[in-house]
């Protein structure tokens, strides 16, 4: 089934010849970043906010002192709690953002179920966040309107758990050129660096690709760069806002003394001769063998396909030299499952006969089975074709296993030169994506399509049985060249039954899979949106109803025809730089993964505990039981936070390098030049009247030393007369 499906997917890759030309939808698509590439700081600066840092909290109890210690480090297991008016996209996201980190650190995100600290997430009026832990019980971040990608959302927790800017190293300098002349006035300390007493390294590099670093526009008061790096190959490097950089992953891993990931079960690509533990299995009559090339095909392996001619091994069932019914068992090493569910991805080059199959199982074991109980999960079949497929299977184990691939020739008499070819092999405790756009040939694509000119994926249907396609402009859309430009369009074909429009909370997801043979390693760029069904056009037409009502017509290539809707995305999807990094594009293929998941239990309030553990720090009960938020009546202004100090709420005020609210509101503001000026002036006012002092003292002992002068005078005067 998955195989047969993989190849639909290639042969509708080149759907969008077909439909280049298409009319318009009868309603404008939808641009959720309004055309613009709005980094964090851009959208804290349109919100009027002046942070340090551009996104970071200071507390007047923080004032910029020490993070290193473990007591403003989180527990592994960060309680959180999401607020209501957090847009449901957002919600949908910040879930797919705890997803990373359980895939690729140690850290975990649980609802908050009582604890004395936690992190309330919210909708504020951009995206910030404070660093650390800082003991204050509900610890607040904000995620604000367009603050919902994958990696503003890390970046925020990335600050929570206890890390500044990359950029405010203390050895800054030696790898970046600060041009202090093109910093918009005022915004200057957010380039302060920290010495090694309040921000510590890790012992790793500096890390231009790192996702806390800023990017070479940041604050800038004109069009020159604020940021010019010393090796110029990294200029358009900072500022990356994709995905965790190595470095990222590695100073998180040594700052909570992480060992392994929580989801993260195995990672293959056969580099190594030890072939990751894996085994043949028992009972085969024919074995896998790590070769760098095949009789038949693939001429190379997948990890470095396109890289390095002639390097890389991958794994190869010869069906040609075997005989039929021969069986070939490949199995993994012992797994260990937590969640109950996973994801398995591998790349397949199958050469044999249409004839010979793959299977995939399981290999269970317990105490009835302490030899193993092999289960069929899925087969993969389908005629040969001269490439690395991508697939997935899903997988619900729950006791240790091994995964078995089998290799099995059914062809009867001779046949060519081929065989069943396994490469990059990944295993994880997530959900696998539902659907699989593979786009050949994709670096002539955007440099052939003409701007403003859109590419379609075949359509989709979830398991709720709504449509969907992705809409790209491999060039951009009209304004935005030099840009990848993506949309999500719902789709309406004959026959579907069951919908209800306007399609209710449906988020679809987009992304462009970074093809790193490991999946921890990989920075894939994704974007979301969500169908909310009360969304209305501005002529008051409803976005997300039924797409024959509010689309077009369109044609198929089969020849039928389907009703497309509008599309909602972003014009800066990705930058055609960023595109040609990395392994976005593989042998000339960039493969997009989308999924359309249902997010209406997002709608629902999270609950909140009946019980704190502690002293209660954020809420207090009430006479029916639950436990109202405090700080929900109490104002603070100039993005103070509320937060509960001895059962009390109390605002917390921003506080900068050279700036700072406070008053029991945040109502009034001072800065170091305030207090200097205040300072001087009192100085002054001290001078004076030290002065007057002086001058007062003066005069009146010369007024005194004159009358003693004037009496000895007369009295002189007087024996004088006596005398004569």
């Amino acid at each position: 089934m998955a195989g047969g499906r993989a190849a639909c997917l290639l042969y509708l890759c080149c759907f969008w010849a077909t439909t280049l030309s298409l009319p318009t939808p009868a309603i404008e698509d939808h641009d959720v970043d309004g055309g613009r590439d709005l980094d964090i700081f851009d959208i804290n600066e349109a919100a009027g906010l002046n942070l340090a840092e551009g996104d970071i909290v200071l507390d007047e109890k923080q004032t910029r002192n020490s993070i290193i210690g473990e007591e403003y480090r989180w527990p592994r297991t960060v309680p959180y709690y999401m607020e209501d008016d957090l847009e449901i996209n957002a919600k949908g996201v910040i879930l797919k953002a705890f997803e990373q980190y359980r895939l690729k650190t140690c850290i975990d995100f649980q609802p908050w179920s009582g604890e004395q600290n936690y992190i309330s997430i919210f909708k504020g009026s951009g995206c910030f966040s404070s660093v650390g832990n800082r003991h204050v019980g509900k610890q607040r971040l904000s995620i604000g309107t367009n603050c919902d990608r994958i990696a503003t959302i890390e970046h925020e927790f990335l600050h929570a758990l206890g890390f500044w800017h990359e950029q405010s190293r203390s050895d800054r300098d030696d790898y970046v050129e600060i041009m202090w002349d093109r910093i918009s006035e005022g915004r200057e300390h957010n380039f302060n660096t920290y010495n090694d007493t309040t921000s510590n390294s890790l012992g790793v590099p500096y890390d231009y690709g790192s996702m806390m670093h800023y990017s070479k526009t940041a604050f800038r008061n004109g069009t020159e760069p604020t940021i010019v790096t010393k090796i110029a190959a990294f200029s358009d490097v900072i500022g990356q806002r994709m995905e965790f950089s190595d470095s990222d992953l590695l100073k998180l891993s040594r700052l909570y003394n992480c060992t392994k990931a929580s989801t993260f079960l195995d990672s293959c690509d056969f580099e190594r001769e030890n072939i990751c533990g894996m085994i043949q299995g028992p009972g085969d009559t024919a074995d896998w063998t790590r070769v760098s090339a095949a009789a038949g095909g693939p001429t190379t392996d997948y990890s470095n396909l396109g890289k390095c001619t002639g390097s890389g091994f991958f794994m190869h069932f010869d069906t040609a030299s075997s005989k039929t019914g021969d069986r070939a068992l490949l199995e993994s090493r012992l797994l260990y499952p937590k969640r109950g569910f996973q994801c398995l991805q591998f790349f397949f080059y199958n050469s044999a006969s249409s004839e010979d199959t793959l299977k995939i199982y399981v290999r269970e074991y317990d105490k009835e089975h302490p030899n193993g109980q092999l289960r069929l999960v899925a087969t993969i079949d389908g005629p040969p074709q001269d490439l690395w497929q991508l697939h997935h299977v899903s997988l619900d184990v729950k006791k240790k296993f091994r995964v078995v691939f089998e290799g099995t020739r059914e062809r009867v008499g001779a046949t060519p030169a081929g065989g069943m070819s396994l490469d990059d092999i990944n295993l994880s405790e997530t959900t696998c994506p539902e659907f699989v756009w593979r786009v050949q040939n994709f670096s002539h694509v955007m440099d052939t399509v003409a701007e403003d000119k859109a590419i379609f994926s075949p359509p989709f249907t979830s398991k709720e049985g709504y449509s969907f396609q992705m809409k790209l402009y491999p060039n951009g859309k009209a304004g935005n060249p030099g840009e990848l430009s993506a949309y999500a369009n719902l789709v309406s074909r004959p026959g579907d039954t069951g919908q209800k429009w306007p399609c209710p909370w449906k988020q679809m997801t987009m992304m462009l899979m970074d093809q790193n043979p490991h999946i921890q390693k990989r920075m894939s760029n994704q974007r979301s949106v969500t169908t909310d069904p009360n969304k209305k056009t501005t002529s008051g037409q409803l976005f997300w109803d039924d797409p024959c009502k509010v689309g077009k017509e369109v044609p198929a290539p089969d020849g039928t025809k389907y009703c497309r809707g509008p599309g909602s995305g972003t014009a800066a999807y990705l930058t055609h730089l960023r595109a040609r990094s990395r392994d976005f594009i593989k042998g000339g293929d960039a493969i997009f993964l989308l999924t359309m998941e249902d997010v209406a239990h997002l709608t629902v309030s999270q609950p909140i505990p009946p019980t704190t553990a502690g002293p209660p720090t954020t809420t207090a009960a009430t006479t029916n039981g639950t436990t109202p938020d405090l700080c929900g009546s109490v104002l603070c202004l100039n993005q103070g936070v509320c937060v509960m100090e001895e059962a009390a709420p109390v605002c917390r005020c921003a506080v900068g390098d050279d700036w700072w609210y406070y008053g029991d509101s945040c109502q009034y503001e001072g800065s170091q030049q305030a207090s200097t000026n205040l300072v001087l002036a009192s100085s002054l006012g001290v001078l004076g009247a030290m002065l007057v002092v002086t001058v007062v003292s003066v005069v009146c002992v010369r007024k005194k030393y004159k009358k003693k002068s004037d009496n000895n005078m007369v009295l002189e005067n007087v024996n004088a007369d006596k005398a004569t």
